[in-house]
């Protein structure tokens, strides 16, 4: 719910801009509202409408793509373990602890990643411990079988993938987008609306379409912020496989 307030201030800062400007122009002293007048605010406006256009779609495409690139990574993140859990599995029973260690940690991350059951906790400690234990548990399998030690040093190196992965995604948790640029950015639009305002006439049809103007640019910009936030919000990474890869680990059977 984090993105719905700024969403909801913008739209009231467009509408009130847009609006306030329709209702003070007639009041304006007659100068101001000449032809020329009028037409260098148009101008005017016309460089802040190509300014923001070009920063809009651009914050929209780097948000999309970030969001995307996270969601790769957590479909990369689920693979790889999988995998290292048919290393560990083919290695024998020597790797059953670390193989416990692994399918504890792949519950724990599906388990607390954002869902529609509530927020994550994915970024607590807890999985940094487990993932701790994963690695004491795989350095603590001891092997002379040169076969044996080339199948451990795979898994080895498996394990640091999914160590990497899982630091990669907590560093992303945080947004990326400055918050300074999305308040340039709405000063931008709010002189805009202003403007639509101040040539507009009086009529409700024009008070409709300014209103609903103020809703889509708000939807646009909260689409944004929501997905600048990829754990967080109603639009978020899917935890789906990270819950197929856990349940496959559960149908693999770990001997005593």
């Amino acid at each position: 719910m984090g993105e719905v307030v700024p969403a909801f201030v913008i739209f009231f800062c467009l509408a009130a801009a847009s609006l306030g400007s329709l209702y003070l122009h007639e009041k304006l002293p007659e100068r101001n509202r000449l032809d020329d007048a009028q037409a260098t605010i148009r101008l005017v406006a016309n460089i802040f409408v190509v300014m923001t256009s070009l920063v809009l779609g651009l914050t929209i495409n780097s948000a999309k793509n970030r969001f995307d690139s996270i969601n790769r990574d957590v479909h990369v993140l689920a693979a790889e373990e999988v995998l290292l859990d048919r290393m560990l599995q083919f290695y024998g029973p020597e790797a059953n602890e670390a193989r416990r260690a692994l399918a504890a940690y792949a519950e724990h991350v599906a388990t607390s990643f954002p869902g529609e059951d509530g927020p994550h906790n994915f970024i607590s400690p807890t999985s940094q411990r487990m993932l701790d234990a994963l690695s004491a548990s795989m350095r603590a399998i001891k092997s002379t079988d040169p076969q044996q030690l080339a199948e451990l040093n795979l898994a080895r190196t498996q394990l640091f993938r999914v160590v990497g992965l899982h630091a990669a995604l907590v560093q992303q948790a945080e947004g990326s987008i400055p918050t300074h640029m999305v308040v340039i950015l709405v000063t931008w639009l709010i002189l805009i609306f202003a403007s639509f305002g101040y040539r507009a006439p009086r009529a409700g049809v024009i008070v409709v379409v300014l209103v609903l103007s103020a809703a889509v640019i708000s939807a646009s910009l909260y689409l944004i912020i929501d997905m600048d936030g990829p754990f967080t919000g109603p639009i978020h990474v899917s935890r789906a496989p990270l819950e197929r890869a856990a349940a496959e680990m559960r149908r693999s059977p770990i001997g005593p």
